[in-house]
């Protein structure tokens, strides 16, 4: 009968056992001296070898032939225990025997000698699943059992236990094992099985595991019905890591604030019936790996992917900014968590990628933080054009037009009885309004202020030193007086701002900067033009110097 590589291959001593060698020391040691103790506590990640080291260390204590701390595999006893026909240990499955009444069981039947080997070893798996009824029916069996008793308890959550039981045990807490370490070991297994595995493609199991040897045993096992050569290729595929390219199309639309491409990429794989809960969990973890490879320089241990995933994982990362990945990711959160309770995740999933795409919709920290490190990335990069405002065409007001009221003056002068001035009987002509004073706005017209012709290249040099500018300068101009440089208001808050800070002393640097000479900083106020006179005002005035009667409305 075939068996699967993750059984076939289980340690069978301390020595086999990868990456936990500070504990297979310390239990070769208890074993060889003689002092090992009455209750184990093995905690750790599911793989790491909790299972594996308890029935390893129940062979070495009963062992009739322990050789430097671990069995031999060969006395009656070892293979007793291995092939199950030693009933002296006993292996409980606590989330299935977690009442009451199985410990009082196994209270009872401990206190039985051994039928063949020198200890009756118990162990019990997922110990975190007991009731707090039948941890409190195994305390005190745990704190005081019989000589040939020991128990070996394991769990992979060690913060559900009771602080009770955490004190009576000894604790070893198994760790990840290094994809290093899993690796040389899965060249091992396969030599035996005389597969090709590339070293690229170990590295890729070791990875995908996370730290679990099972999984990676397992892993190894699906890839072996490939023919020719094992590489990170054949493991992408076996494992389903390829054919994630609308991943990568969905986070392009994300950094390019494409929503539109962004919901035809849904639309596509709602209809190849894509589940939507699972692609925003599958986006949460390619963002996770953006933001990894943002913040580490080395990444490529830490994230699990092929080769060809790892180039577009750092060409997306350079494209944005680590507060919007951030940003991203609490947004996937969020929506991953309200999904489950929404009646159409269809349109949850529309709305958080709406969400992602466009940041102006949120107003929190975090969209705003991501929307102030996209502009600090922008005027970093110094790809910024500041357009001058055109200024709008002034139109001349159309001449005023006589009102009705002229008419009547004419008529009245008309009938005025004759006088022996003459002039009376001429009719007033309408004087010509005077020409409105012309005045260029940006050129003042005092005598000796010329226009400072490298204002341009005095503002971009401004604007890189303190972005604030921007707003203050736009559209101003700049002349030269004697030895005075003047400025001609562009925003009404010119003169405030020159008063406050150090924005004045910015503005005489970079001119001596660019002119070679230090000028004094002064704001240039056009003097306010005169109101021209109303032609229709003086011509009533006349009229009634001359007795003319006028009503004005």
């Amino acid at each position: 009968m075939y068996r699967a590589f993750y059984r076939k291959y289980r340690p069978s001593t301390f020595t086999d056992v990868v990456g936990q060698q500070h504990i297979t020391t310390t239990l070769e040691n208890a074993v060889k001296t003689g002092k090992t103790s009455h209750a184990y506590l093995f905690t750790g990640s599911r793989g790491t070898g909790k299972t594996s080291c308890a029935k390893i260390l129940s062979k070495a204590v009963n062992c009739l032939e322990p050789q430097n701390g671990n069995p031999c595999n060969e006395c009656e006893i070892c293979k007793g225990i291995d092939n199950g026909s030693i009933l002296d240990i006993i292996e409980i499955d606590a989330a299935s025997n977690n009442g009451v009444d199985n410990i009082r069981d196994l209270r009872e039947e401990a206190n039985f000698t051994p039928a063949n080997a020198k200890y009756r070893v118990y162990i019990i798996d997922e110990v975190h699943m007991l009731s707090i009824g039948a941890f409190n029916a195994l305390l005190k069996t745990l704190e005081e059992p019989p000589a040939h008793v020991i128990f070996i308890l394991a769990t992979t959550e060690v913060h559900k236990l009771p602080s009770t039981i955490l004190s009576r045990c000894q604790r070893f807490d198994f760790k990840r094992i290094p994809p290093e370490d899993m690796a040389v070991r899965l060249k091992e297994v396969a030599k035996k099985e005389n597969l090709k595995l590339s070293e690229d493609g170990a590295m890729l199991i070791a990875r995908i595991a996370d730290g679990a040897m099972r999984d990676a045993l397992s892993l190894l096992d699906r890839c072996s019905s490939y023919e020719g050569i094992i590489d990170s290729a054949a493991v992408a595929s076996s494992a389903g890591l390829a054919g994630r390219e609308y991943i990568f199309e969905l986070c392009d639309c994300i950094i390019n604030k494409d929503s539109a491409n962004a919901l035809k990429v849904i639309d596509k794989l709602y209809n190849d019936s894509c589940d939507m809960e699972r692609l925003i969990t599958e986006l949460t973890s390619h963002f996770r790996n953006l933001m990894v490879s943002k913040a580490v320089k080395n990444f490529e241990d830490m994230i699990i992917c092929s080769q060809g995933e790892i180039e577009i994982i750092r060409e997306q990362s350079a494209k944005t900014t680590l507060a919007t990945i951030m940003s991203c990711i609490d947004i996937l959160t969020a929506s991953a968590s309200t999904m489950k309770q929404g009646a159409n995740r269809r349109t949850s999933a529309e709305l958080c990628i709406i969400r992602l795409c466009t940041p102006s919709l949120d107003s929190d920290i975090n969209a705003l933080l991501r929307r102030i490190s996209e502009l600090e990335t922008v005027i970093a990069s110094g790809n910024i054009t500041v357009t001058q405002p055109t200024p709008a065409p002034v139109k001349a007001e159309p001449k005023p037009e006589p009102k009705q009221e002229v008419e009547p003056i004419k008529e009245e002068v008309k009938e005025t009885p004759k006088t022996t001035e003459p002039e009376a009987k001429e009719e007033i002509p309408l004087p010509e309004p005077p020409p409105a004073p012309v005045q260029e706005p940006t050129q003042p017209q005092n005598m000796g202020t010329v226009p400072f012709d490298k204002w341009p290249e005095v503002t971009e040099k401004l604007f890189a030193k303190d972005p604030s500018l921007i707003a203050m300068l736009t559209g101003s101009t700049a002349f030269i007086h004697q030895n005075k440089f003047l400025l001609m208001k562009g925003s009404p808050v010119l003169e405030l701002y020159l008063k406050t800070g150090d924005y004045s002393k910015v503005i005489r640097e970079t001119v001596a900067e660019v002119t070679g000479k230090s000028y004094t900083l002064g704001v240039y106020n056009t003097p306010q033009e005169e109101k021209p006179n109303n032609p229709l005002s003086d011509l009533m005035e006349k009229a009634r110097n001359m007795g003319v009667q006028v009503e004005e409305e």
